[in-house]
């Protein structure tokens, strides 16, 4: 490519430390449809002649269908995909094919290319992203009854419902879609006139192949338009925070499973068992979602420790940020197809959950505010409620089951009342405010969530 200025040949070991075809070759679509669209500008700006566009357009077309159907092997000795397709079209059509990089530097086009990428893989994630939202909600609305813990400190806490619980994943899942969404906006912006960093001589227009590759805008600045991988590191954000939403919640399921909960039973399909222990059933696919969550938090960091110090415009390290990119999307991408239909088929022990929510005194503060109802300070009622507590721990029984004289020993207020008032069902069924755990409350946050997650798209 270089052979003017050089005088020999590149030494092979060097040439193979500088090539990126291994990991660039999933772009040779990305990179036929940018040439494509550039071809096309060029004829219709008469910077080539439109015969000659017409003439590589089609001979690009082959290339895109002799590899997509296998027929047209990717050469491992070429330096890049883009090289390996533009020397092919040559070998194709001959002369005209070397005007194809008129107005053109691989440094636009390797930034053109990685935002097409991105684009597609940016739907792709978010639909997924959209498929699990609609996959935990449609699973709440079976449990909007189903009483459970809900836990501070890992210690039971107060009384909540499952269905109450997986909407915070959905809402966690729904602000991954918007950030997508926000990134994709920002991703959407076409780099290519750019050029090496100073634009070119050429009658361009550039707003024109913007509009044939599908772009809302253009960059309005050589330099940072060649230089800028604030999108690949954006993405990988969103995806490391994606990440960390399906590592948390990974780690519910797993303590879910365990004997010490059983609050949850994973399909066979989605397990494993132990090469020694034949009892055993593992919850594999999550603890592998926590384990590669790490992996994207290190796509982020690569990226953001290889940019941290370059000088504009074009540098060779930034050839690293497609390993790392690439990495993250595969990752996620993985997850998630396997994430989805674990849930979908895992069971839920409602009776060991509503086990579980009866003990632990989660109605403790229930107990307090109906105290607080009929008067008492509620600091007052609080310190009454835990010297009840300590009182049932001391008898070995629970609140439920006091006897009507214990707790009037405490206080005048009590009445028999007061086992409604701490009865598992009545305390969710109070937590009726918006976005509280009770049925209704539930209900209405899904109909929003459902509402706020029409609004977002790419």
């Amino acid at each position: 490519m270089w052979a003017g200025r050089f005088s020999k040949e590149i030494a092979s070991d060097v040439n193979d430390f500088n090539s990126s075809i291994s990991f660039d070759s999933r772009m040779y679509r990305q990179d036929i449809a940018g040439s494509i669209a550039h071809a096309t500008m060029l004829g219709e700006q008469g910077i080539i002649d439109p015969s000659e566009s017409d003439v590589i357009i089609a001979g690009l077309n082959g290339i895109l269908e002799d590899m997509d159907s296998g027929s047209l092997k990717i050469d491992p000795s070429a330096e890049d995909i883009h090289m390996f397709i533009e020397a092919e079209l040559t070998k194709r059509i001959g002369d005209a094919g070397k005007r194809l990089h008129t107005a053109r530097s691989r440094n636009d086009q390797v930034a053109l290319d990685l935002k097409l990428y991105l684009k597609d893989e940016t739907r792709d994630i978010f639909a997924k992203v959209r498929e699990l939202v609609v996959t935990v909600t449609d699973i709440a609305k079976q449990h909007l009854d189903t009483v459970m813990p809900g836990y501070t400190h890992m210690q039971r806490a107060q009384p909540i419902t499952f269905a109450h619980h997986l909407m915070a994943y959905a809402q966690m899942f729904t602000r991954d879609m918007s950030r997508l969404a926000d990134c994709y906006r920002r991703m959407d912006v076409m780099p290519l006139g750019s050029c090496a960093l100073a634009g070119t001589t050429y009658p361009l227009n550039r707003r024109r192949t913007a509009e044939l590759l599908g772009f809302s805008d253009i960059t309005l600045n050589s330099l940072d338009g060649v230089s800028d991988r604030d999108y690949a590191i954006e993405l990988c954000s969103a995806l490391s925070m994606l990440m960390m939403h399906l590592s948390r919640f990974s780690e519910e399921i797993i303590l879910w499973c365990s004997w010490e909960f059983k609050f949850i039973e994973l399909d066979d399909a989605y397990s494993t068992g132990s090469s020694i222990m034949p009892q055993k059933k593992n919850p594999d696919i999550t603890e592998l979602i926590r384990g590669k969550t790490a992996r994207v938090y290190g796509d982020l960091q690569t990226l953001l420790t290889m940019m941290k110090g370059l000088p504009l415009a074009y540098n060779k390290d930034m050839q690293e940020d497609k390993e790392a990119v690439f990495d993250a999307v595969d990752t996620v991408k993985m997850c998630i197809k396997t994430f989805i239909p674990m849930i979908k088929t895992m069971t839920v022990n409602k009776e060991n959950m509503r086990l579980a929510a009866a003990k632990g005194f989660i109605n403790a503060t229930d107990c307090a505010d109906y105290l607080v109802r009929k008067g008492m300070p509620f600091r007052t009622a609080y310190k009454l409620t835990g010297t009840l507590v300590a009182l049932c721990i001391e008898k070995n029984t629970t609140l439920e089951q006091l006897p009507i004289e214990e707790y009037k020993k405490l206080s005048e207020l009590f009445d028999n009342d007061i086992y409604d008032a701490i009865s598992l069902d009545h305390c969710v069924m109070e937590r009726n405010v918006e976005g509280g755990p009770a049925p209704e409350a539930v209900k209405a946050q899904i109909a929003e969530l459902e509402r706020r997650m029409a609004g977002i798209a790419l």
